[in-house]
């Protein structure tokens, strides 16, 4: 039931993403030939007008087939007879769509049950915070040097932070002060500040849109953090990396814990393949941007044989990363 849940919550991921694709393609006066969720062989089609609306056998991803995408046709209405902008704005329809779909459900959670603010309620006595002086009513805007959106940016320099001290700047009264505080094992709970942050009990809709937004520009920047900590070799690849496998794990985790949980997860993965789309990789959303920009500035045409070589290339080498990613899944499961 809850593995059905998880494979659903995915689709709907895709649905979003590629509806992206579509909808501006459409606008733009594309012919969209094909519309499909999942990979590989059919399993169900339908077809439309113009269009042949799929449900294809791996639900690991999903595609719009436009008319000239993988090269000159001489139409009107062919990908490749638009103008750059044309073609990147529909390329970037589907990021845009993950994002919108992560800041409505976020809106929904925090509306429903409201959210804390990286603002100082109380400070514990004995405790690392009231050391350095942090007051009720001081804003934390920083830790670390990184930038503080949200109460979870806070939680998570905490845990990121290498040293028993964490540096902040916290905006006390329209002043910036800086504060070095050292972490300590309060109760047998790990290392803290010491402090609590006030809560919004019943936020309106304005409120909680606004968190939201302050959510999804948070989980971005944690986000490009990964990344970072993936490619300088910080992050441990046995422990703290997962694909497919653990993303389904942690789906019907999130499923068992109720349906708002696996909401706020759904936006929480939508987030990630907004950034993941975004990198400037071949086959990816970025990769098409990057492609598409050099148009722009040099007013000439990238090659079809290029354009298609980089594509075929990047595929086959995200194809061989997740079946890498999916075999240490299940080798070295990641500890929920």
């Amino acid at each position: 039931m809850y593995i059905i849940l998880a494979i659903l919550a995915f689709g709907l991921l895709i649905i979003v993403h590629e509806l992206g694709h579509f909808t501006l393609a459409k606008l733009n006066g594309v012919r969209v030939e094909e519309f499909s969720i999942g990979m590989g062989p059919r399993i169900l089609s339908k077809k439309g007008k113009e269009t042949t609306y799929s449900l294809s056998l791996f639900p690991i991803g999903g595609y719009v087939k436009m008319m000239g995408e993988d090269g000159e046709v001489d139409d009107e209405r062919s990908f490749s007879a638009k103008s750059p902008l044309r073609r990147i704005s529909i390329i970037i329809a589907g990021v845009v769509m993950n994002y919108i779909l992560a800041i409505i459900i976020f809106t929904a959670v925090s509306f429903n049950f409201g959210f804390a603010k990286p603002v100082v309620n109380t400070v514990a006595e004995n405790s690392g915070a009231v050391e350095a002086g942090l007051q009720s009513g001081d804003k934390i805007v920083k830790i670390d040097g990184s930038k503080v959106f949200t109460a979870d940016d806070v939680k998570m320099g905490i845990m990121l932070s290498k040293d028993d001290t964490v540096d902040l700047i916290v905006n006390r009264n329209g002043v910036k002060e800086n504060a070095s505080v050292t972490l300590k094992d309060l109760e047998g709970k790990g290392k803290q500040l010491g402090i609590t942050f006030v809560s919004e009990a019943k936020p309106t809709i304005l409120s909680s849109f606004k968190q939201s937004l302050n959510q999804t520009v948070s989980l971005v920047s944690q986000t490009f953090k990964g990344l970072k900590m993936i490619f300088t070799g910080e992050a441990n690849l046995k422990t703290d990396v997962g694909g497919p496998v653990t993303i389904v794990k942690m789906t019907t985790a999130t499923a068992k814990a109720g349906i708002w949980n696996l909401m706020y997860f759904i936006g929480f993965i939508s987030v990630n393949l907004a950034v993941f789309n975004l990198l400037p990789f071949p086959a990816l959303d970025g990769g098409w941007c990057v492609i598409l920009l050099i148009e722009l500035i040099t007013r000439k045409k990238v090659p079809d044989k290029i354009v298609a070589g980089l594509n075929y290339a990047g595929f086959a080498c995200l194809i061989g990363l997740m079946i890498l990613v999916t075999i240490k899944d299940i080798l070295f499961p990641v500890k929920l």
